[in-house]
């Protein structure tokens, strides 16, 4: 006997549910206004608290540095102490940037940003006499040369410019590596803190 084949009755489908074309729109709409507005707010963040680029200009960091450079200037250090409620102390023989007030530099008067290399900390004597700078600290009253102890002791030349100064709390003493040729702390005192 041949087996009997059953045709069932054709089931009901659920239909799928209609989506709202303006709910959809609206939510794309929503999305690209989000990523319109957080993408100037991230880089915002980051070159204020974490990394900037700057360019080199002038030949005072030469040759370490040439005119034209392009660096990326970490700044998530001093967004740390700040964070921890400390006062950023760059070591000795870092490069900062920092900014000087009511600087005459090529006839113009105002604010500039500067690139030098930290030669003295808190609390140091800097004397420069015949073309070389000496540091006595607490630690080394009998005095040293960082041009000559610094990896970049290789790149400096004697300088010109003689004198002596006292570095201040919270401040450094900066100088350009090419020291003739050179707008820094021995024209313009030691930077605070607050300035790199």
């Amino acid at each position: 006997m041949e087996p009997q084949s059953t045709i069932l009755p054709p089931q009901e489908v659920p239909a799928a549910p209609k989506k709202i074309k303006s709910d959809s729109a609206f939510k794309n709409i929503a999305l690209t206004l989000a990523i319109i507005i957080a993408a100037p707010l991230t880089a915002l963040l980051i070159t204020s608290f974490l990394f900037q680029s700057y360019e080199v200009f002038g030949p005072s960091m030469q040759s370490t540095l040439q005119n034209g450079d392009r660096l990326i200037v970490v700044k998530a250090p001093r967004t740390w102490a700040k964070i921890r409620g400390k006062d950023y102390q760059p070591a000795r023989g870092e490069i900062i940037v920092f900014t000087k007030t009511d600087l005459l530099i090529g006839g113009e008067s105002g604010n500039k940003q500067l690139i030098k290399r930290v030669i003295a900390l808190p609390g140091e004597k800097v004397v420069v006499k015949d073309g070389i700078v000496t540091v006595f600290s607490a630690a080394r009253p009998e005095g040293f040369v960082p041009d000559k102890e610094g990896s970049w002791a290789d790149t400096i030349q004697k300088t010109a410019i003689d004198g002596t100064w006292t570095v201040g709390a919270n401040e450094v003493f900066v100088c350009g590596d090419n020291r003739d040729n050179s707008l820094d702390s021995r024209s313009f005192g030691p930077v605070h803190e607050r300035d790199i």
